[in-house]
């Protein structure tokens, strides 16, 4: 649907890109993760053509559009600004890109109302201005805008970073929902973990204009492929000298493993490594309690199911288990 091949980005002498190459399936919602700076925005804009590549080629459909204009790209995009007019009505922002492509009115009318209600905008919400919405609304907006001229594509740029957590947590919901009803093929730029494991059936993870692995989200969460994307994807345990010794490992690279794989004062299973260790501190959060545990001559961090019976104290001594086949090791 989408390939970008060896797409090298330069602003002045430095380079953003190196060398970028990915494949998005149609129907796919992939995105783009990694901390600010990292070069998921500036390959997003090298997509819908904001940003023309110093070399390499864009791809879409077995075309090379590298160098098509960005209003022949037949490509939807939210801004994570919205980018809405403030004083055009809800209305008029929608029908924005189809009074641009000249439709009859009748056309326009009917496509606006459809799109309108399938994000759930209401009629009276239609003859508002922007500015009168919530934060929520003008997201919703934003897609509706983006989806109307039903484009093969749709980009969206860290669209619900302006929103409180709540509801950045159920519009997430709905713009999945919304991308499987549609079918459109979706890609996404975000630095939040959480936000691209729920949403993604592929991520790609940037860092400093590469990228380190592309993968499903069970993949680079479970199988990093980079000590980079095993610390930066989730919460992570490194494990030092005594538990490497303890587990039998090679000093000489470095250790993680994902805090529920730790067990605590769980019978011991064939090849799993044991060891006594003391709670530090505990912190609560009601559907699991994260401990810390000093073991071996480290602390460890720990995630446990809240059964609401086993719930361990400061100063209490447990066990933990780890089973070698749970750690991820890299090169030094």
């Amino acid at each position: 649907m989408i390939e970008l091949k060896d797409i090298v980005v330069k602003f002045g002498d430095f380079e953003a890109l190196h060398n970028i190459n990915v494949h998005v399936k149609e129907g796919e919602f992939f995105t783009f993760l990694g901390p600010s700076g990292c070069g998921k925005t500036t390959t997003l804009r090298t997509i819908t053509g904001f940003i023309e590549p110093v070399s390499g080629s864009v791809w879409m459909k077995g075309k090379d559009i590298t160098h098509v204009p960005i209003e022949k790209r037949d490509i939807g995009i939210v801004f994570q600004s919205y980018a809405l007019f403030p004083t055009m009505t809800v209305h008029d922002n929608i029908a924005f890109g189809l009074k641009i492509r000249k439709l009859r009115k009748k056309e326009i009318e009917e496509k606006v109302t459809t799109i309108a209600h399938k994000v759930d905008l209401s009629d009276e919400q239609l003859a508002k201005a922007v500015s009168q919405l919530s934060g929520g609304q003008q997201q919703r907006v934003a897609i509706a805008r983006a989806l109307v001229t039903e484009p093969d594509i749709i980009c969206m740029d860290e669209p619900l970073s302006n929103l409180d957590a709540k509801l950045r947590v159920q519009l997430r919901n709905e713009l999945k929902k919304m991308q499987r009803e549609f079918g459109i093929t979706t890609i996404y730029v975000t630095h939040d973990q959480e936000e691209a494991l729920t949403l993604s059936d592929r991520i790609a993870v940037f860092n400093k204009g590469y990228i380190e692995q592309i993968g499903t989200p069970n993949e680079v969460y479970n199988f990093s492929g980079t000590e980079f994307v095993a610390n930066f994807i989730g919460d992570i345990n490194r494990l030092e000298s005594g538990l490497v010794e303890g587990l039998h490992l090679s000093e000489s690279k470095n250790h993680f493993i994902r805090l529920e794989r730790v067990q605590v004062n769980r019978p011991k299973d064939e090849n799993e490594f044991q060891a006594k260790g003391l709670i530090e501190s505990r912190e609560y959060y009601g559907l699991y309690i994260k401990y810390y545990i000093r073991v071996c001559g480290q602390t460890v961090k720990v995630i446990e199911k809240n059964d609401g019976i086993s719930i361990y104290e400061a100063g209490e001594e447990v066990t933990i288990g780890i089973h070698p086949s749970d750690v991820m090791t890299y090169d030094r």
